[in-house]
């Protein structure tokens, strides 16, 4: 995003899912290199505590009583302090968040109501947080049904994409090391997959452009300590691939494609 602020490229509409639904709705508040810039110092002075407090009180109380491990109130608490719209309709560009129906595993698009609802929702790792109730929906992360949700935004209207997924744990030579590592690895490797399918679906008519995800995404999701190594690193990347003419080329990073062997 702060490549493209910085280009004053500013889209029309903005779809987010996950923590993409988080960035994006700060980024539909304010969309300007200065919003971004903000959002940059949030990100920065962030711990894992601040968003996933796990204590032991949690896990024995997760062991003995509930079905999540994580309250929301480190994601809410995000959202009450930054984002000063409280409903989505409300923020300075078209929003649509995507959460998932825990029941179907379909993907349920909100563009209206409460924000720290949608955001909660679209970030509610199964498992770790509890189902968001909205209307007669249990939702959880939209990264389960969509985690780039290409076909949301098209139905919404848009015929140029701007594509900005997240770090992809791209080519390797061995299996990463360790049980979570691995997990981890598998999932990426299933949410690069279903977005170049996605793209690749697109009919003739509507334009698409990616930008190239960091490569490798060195550390664990959790890990914070690394924010301002990755947001460097971004903005480097991402200045590169304009300055090649990113934007006028319809084309998937090599990185993000089957591995050749």
């Amino acid at each position: 995003m702060h490549s493209l602020a910085a280009h004053d490229i500013c889209p029309d509409l903005v779809v987010g899912s996950s923590v993409g639904a988080l960035n994006g709705a700060f980024y539909a508040g304010d969309p300007t290199l200065k919003g971004v810039l903000r959002l940059e110092t949030i990100w920065r002075g962030l711990i894992r505590q601040d968003v996933f407090p796990i204590t032991w009180r949690t896990v024995l109380s997760f062991i003995r009583h509930r079905d999540f491990l994580i309250p929301h109130d480190g994601i809410q608490k995000l959202i009450d302090d930054h984002i000063p719209f409280r409903n989505l309709q409300d923020a300075t560009l078209p929003l649509h968040i995507v959460a998932t129906d825990i029941i179907s595993g379909d993907s349920v698009v909100l563009s209206e109501g409460p924000t720290a609802q949608a955001i909660i929702a679209s970030t509610a790792i199964p498992g770790a947080f509890a189902p968001v109730r909205y209307k007669d929906f249990y939702l959880a992360d939209g990264a389960i049904s969509s985690n780039t949700p290409i076909k949301v935004a098209v139905s919404k209207g848009a015929n140029r994409l701007i594509v900005l997924p997240t770090g992809y744990a791209c080519s390797t030579h061995e299996p990463p090391v360790g049980a979570v590592a691995n997990a981890l690895h598998a999932l990426t490797l299933l949410i690069s997959r279903q977005m170049v399918s996605e793209l690749e679906d697109l009919g003739a008519g509507i334009e698409y452009f990616v930008v190239p995800p960091l490569c490798p995404l060195v550390g664990s999701p959790y890990d914070f300590s690394r924010t301002a190594d990755h947001i460097e690193r971004a903005i480097r990347n991402t200045d590169a691939w304009l300055a090649q003419g990113g934007l006028e080329q319809r084309t998937i990073p090599h990185s993000m494609r089957p591995h050749d062997h």
